[in-house]
């Protein structure tokens, strides 16, 4: 079995994923995106799909980013 990197849960169907070359162990895609998935810069969700990225600074959306005062920006569709 492993043990969950978020958690710490040892659960015979964890899984890995390789992020920046960091190997990290989860038993559960809720605690995967707990420790992976970036926050947005204005509303702090996790950003779980595209989002968009303007300055260096994560959005989930272009909503939020013309919040935080990004200009030009568009969703992925």
């Amino acid at each position: 079995m492993a043990r969950c990197d978020q958690c710490g849960n040892d659960y015979d169907k964890a899984f890995r994923i390789e992020i920046g070359g960091r190997r990290l162990t989860f038993d559960s895609f809720e605690c995967a995106i707990e420790m992976a998935a970036p926050r947005c810069e204005h509303c702090d969700c996790r950003i779980i799909g595209h989002g968009v990225e303007a300055d260096g600074r994560m959005f989930c959306c272009a909503h939020c980013a013309s919040h935080a005062g990004a200009e030009g920006l568009r969703d992925r569709a």
